[in-house]
């Protein structure tokens, strides 16, 4: 227990007590402002992850991590950083001078879009390029402050087996980068570290070694996990973390829904009746065979029209698929079933494409651009993609890595106007790792910082696998048909028709799991009983279109959009019921009845025989049959202006037949009569 005092330190005391054993220098770099440009300015976390490096670099530490989840502007925090410390003078020898700093990234897309966030130092900036230094007789720039670069372009070469064309021979020179002195860097910034940098063998870890004397700041969107201990082994514990669930609990990333398909041909089984062309070693093919081994053209056909009857037809949507072969046979699935007829409306996006597929990839990522809507590919796009209007992210190829399902999931998470969640459409199961205990955002500790032997020739088979293929070296990571089986057996299915048997669609809870479907009635059935107790009371808010609508808007603050609730109604078989007979339902186990079966009985009392003249009774009747057929939206409030007009009947004349009785007072009536 603490002394009382007199008065509140000030803000110099209080600054003195914290920093004080600072030298001027570190205390300057600490208090330097941020970069502030127009309305943008750091997030709150953002402000907390800059300070704390600013920091730690101030206290002369040489190795640290962030920690943020994909779609919370890792890049940017790196160039508020950087911002800080050129704008203060900050270099490791303590002198008068601006710092060198190299940004690292393994993909050209990331240092792409790395370079144009640091725009406001643009005269400062440049981007390390092996073609460019090639040009100049193989000389590299120092002219700059700020570089760029993906590790393929100034790296060995030695530890990688990719066989370079003449077109895309940046990374065929060995080592730009010991043409830098070792202590001509004072910061190097490792944009997604996990992907290998700390790693003892990999071709990153020389270029940190040359750079040893070096601030070395590693980002990355994966926690501490068995699969990336050599990151948190080399640069320590993250001195800032800030997971998916904290991202969607403050508002900055979107939540998501899950629809999980279940097919008949989840699971192939041997059927004489089909043609199969090559030699099928097993009678059972499962879901981890599939376009690795076995090919199933309609299977293919099923999942790509799936997809699209369960997405709005311009949403932007990635396909992720098990390899580059895959992802050509989806695009080419979609094509044939969709309704938007623009070549371009679906694209494959791998590293075959080159500089076609990034032009593609760049006019997906532009907000303004509709075309392309739809994006299939295999690796490439889990990291790097900063499209802030994914709505869905269709899974199907099997996922085991939690670190590349994380990633996956982050092509959705961005806050687009709009956008109040991103729809994961799983074919595969692979939203089954949502429920690992390791699916928290949280860091845990790993079981040993060594590797079993085992594990590190995987490891290092899989770097070679997915360095092997790509011909334009760009650090893009996919798979292509030269790494699959030789030999793939290709069936006609001739025995069975194929088809969907199952969509499950679950919601996020607030622990960031998708919540099953005995968790999200029961979690709704407790939203619920806030707005009623009986079912007298739910009629009477659901029949009245102004209570209604109030009710509806307030469950869509609470996180329980319409969307949701017209869901429960595939849950509950009662697509074609009311979500009135749906929540009564679910509260007080009362039966459900069709909008069907409602309009009869309206039908058949004496509501309609009141009315003398029968084109009132024909309005009446009009409404009633779109209410049928289109559901509780016929019947809002602001909807009577617009079925007068439909109903084609002239609005002085439609008056004079209700007589006494006024029209808008009945459009209540009936509604009241509707859910009696």
């Amino acid at each position: 227990k603490g002394n009382y005092v007199e008065e509140y330190p000030s803000p110099d005391e209080l600054f003195y007590r914290k920093y004080g054993e600072l030298q001027e220098k570190e205390r300057d770099i600490i208090t330097h402002p941020f970069h502030i440009e127009g309305d943008m300015k750091p997030r709150f976390y953002q402000q907390i992850a800059v300070q704390k490096t600013i920091e730690a670099i101030a206290d002369k530490k040489d190795r640290v991590l962030l920690t943020l989840a994909t779609g919370t502007g890792k890049t940017y925090i790196a160039f508020q950083i950087v911002y800080r410390l050129f704008q203060a003078k900050w270099n490791k020898d303590g002198t008068d001078r601006r710092p060198k700093i190299l940004f690292l990234a393994d993909r050209n897309v990331l240092a792409d879009q790395a370079y144009n966030t640091f725009n406001p130092l643009e005269k400062d900036i440049i981007r390390l390029n092996g073609k460019e230094i090639k040009k100049r007789g193989g000389k590299v720039p120092t002219n700059a402050n700020v570089f760029f670069a993906i590790y393929q372009s100034i790296a060995d070469n030695k530890n990688r087996v990719v066989e370079v064309s003449d077109e895309d021979s940046e990374d065929d020179v060995t080592g730009y980068y010991r043409q830098y002195p070792k202590n001509f860097f004072d910061l190097i910034v490792i944009d997604e570290c996990h992907r290998g940098s700390a790693n003892d063998e990999s071709s990153w870890r020389d270029i940190l070694n040359h750079f040893s004397g070096a601030v070395h700041l590693g980002l990355t969107a994966t926690p501490k996990r068995d699969d990336n201990g050599d990151t948190y082994k080399y640069f320590g514990e993250p001195i800032y973390e800030y997971s998916l669930k904290d991202g969607i609990n403050d508002g900055f990333l979107t939540p998501y829904k899950v629809k999980r398909v279940q097919t008949n041909i989840d699971e192939y089984r041997f059927d004489p009746n089909d043609i199969i062309t090559g030699e099928l070693e097993k009678q059972i093919v499962t879901l981890e065979q599939f376009e690795k081994e076995v090919i199933i053209p309609k299977r293919t056909e099923l999942i790509a029209k799936t997809i699209l009857e369960n997405m709005n037809a311009m949403d932007k949507t990635i396909v992720f698929c098990v390899n580059q072969k895959h992802a050509l046979d989806m695009k080419v699935a979609i094509d044939k079933f969709k309704l938007v007829k623009d070549n371009n409306y679906c694209v494959r996006v791998t590293s075959d494409e080159g500089e076609i597929g990034r032009k593609f990839l760049k006019d997906f990522q532009n907000n303004d651009k509709d075309i392309p809507t739809i994006l299939t590919s295999s690796k490439m796009l889990t990291t790097g993609v900063d499209a802030k209007n994914v709505r869905n992210v269709v899974l199907t190829a099997p996922i085991k890595s939690m670190t590349e399902f994380k990633q996956i999931v982050g092509r959705g998470t961005r806050v687009f106007d709009g956008k109040d969640f991103f729809t994961i459409i799983d074919f595969v199961g692979a939203t089954n790792l949502f429920y690992d205990e390791r699916w928290d955002g949280e860091a845990v500790e790993t079981q040993s910082t060594t590797t079993s032997t085992k594990d590190k020739d995987e490891q290092k088979n899989e770097e070679n696998r997915s360095d092997s293929d790509y011909p334009d070296t760009n650090g893009e990571d996919d798979t292509t048909d030269e790494t699959a089986p030789k030999g793939k057996v290709t069936i006609d299915i001739k025995g069975k028709k194929l088809k969907v048997i199952d969509i499950e669609t679950t919601y996020v809870g607030e622990d960031g799991r998708p919540l099953r479907t005995d968790e999200y009635l029961k979690f709704l059935i407790g939203v619920l009983g806030e707005f009623y107790d009986n079912e007298e009371k739910l009629r009477e808010i659901w029949s009245n279109p102004v209570n209604r609508k109030e009710m509806l808007n307030k469950l869509s603050d609470m996180g329980i959009d319409e969307s949701q609730l017209s869901d429960l109604k595939q849950i509950f078989e009662a697509q074609e019921s009311d979500i009135y007979d749906v929540l009564a339902h679910i509260s007080f186990n009362v039966d459900i009845k069709t909008r069907s079966e409602r309009v009869i009985a309206v039908e058949n009392s004496d509501f309609i025989e009141k009315y003398q003249i029968e084109k009132a009774k024909e309005f009446i009747e009009f409404i009633l049959q779109r209410y049928k057929k289109d559901g509780v939206k016929e019947l809002d409030e602001d909807k009577l202006s617009d079925l007068v007009k439909l109903s084609g009947f002239d609005r002085s004349e439609l008056k004079q037949s209700f007589g006494t009785y006024n029209i808008r007072d009945e459009y209540f009536e009936l509604q009241r009569e509707i859910y009696k």
